[in-house]
């Protein structure tokens, strides 16, 4: 039985992201895409998940990236954006054109039959109009956050939002919000521990939750990320 990960064991540290992290950030992304499960072969190509919801972001925004890593290996991520209508003018110009170019078409059928289909994730690839929702000029930044499965109910994920959110507050950003697939309901009980509420425009099946940066941050935990 393996033993459980503290917040507090010195052996995981959250850390500003670096460069090396991209690929360990592309490999969580895509072993927790399912629902919070392993995506992987369930598309027919393995680097459409992150690709989307996950490069973009380290690409665009490294100092708005931190991690979770035992000193070998990324376990976990938090990666935002300070101001999404200024990403979205970038995705066009400058991630759509190749991921177009890597993801012409959906490609061949795998056996799984995911909520989220590969025409859809495609398309998301395509589109970063999806990203504009309608409060978001109260809710400028938005984040996306995963941890492998033992790293998940010890702490780490609080720690890692808390320290997106005070680096966001630093630069003057008000709030942040985030999308969420409707079936993960353990993300969903803990984005409502941490304070986390809808917005007007989320709907059942494509929940929208958002947070001020400033509101009850763990300012302690939220220092050590770099340490």
């Amino acid at each position: 039985m393996q033993a459980s990960k503290r917040v507090d064991d010195p052996t995981y540290v959250i850390r500003p992201y670096e460069a090396a992290d991209r690929d360990g950030v592309a490999l969580v992304c895509l072993r927790t895409a399912a629902g919070g499960g392993d995506a992987t072969g369930v598309y027919s190509d393995d680097t459409l998940m992150p690709e989307v919801f996950a490069l973009p972001y380290v690409d665009y925004a490294p100092d708005l990236a931190f991690v979770v890593s035992d000193g070998r290996r990324v376990l976990g991520y938090v990666i935002g954006v300070a101001d999404t209508a200024a990403f979205i003018e970038w995705w066009k110009q400058k991630w759509a054109p190749g991921f177009a170019a890597r993801h012409p078409s959906p490609g061949a059928a795998t056996g799984h039959d995911p909520g989220f289909t590969e025409v859809q994730l495609i398309e998301a690839g395509t589109n970063p109009e999806r990203m504009r929702i309608a409060e978001l000029d109260e809710y400028p930044a938005h984040l996306h956050i995963d941890l492998l499965p033992e790293l998940q109910g010890q702490g780490f994920g609080r720690r890692l939002i808390d320290t997106l959110r005070a680096a966001l507050a630093e630069r003057g950003v008000p709030a942040v919000h985030l999308g969420m697939d409707a079936a993960n309901t353990g993300a969903r009980a803990f984005y409502d521990r941490l304070g986390f509420h809808e917005l007007p425009s989320s709907r059942p099946q494509e929940p929208l939750l958002g947070i001020e940066t400033n509101d009850t941050i763990d300012t302690a935990d939220a220092a050590t990320a770099g340490e």
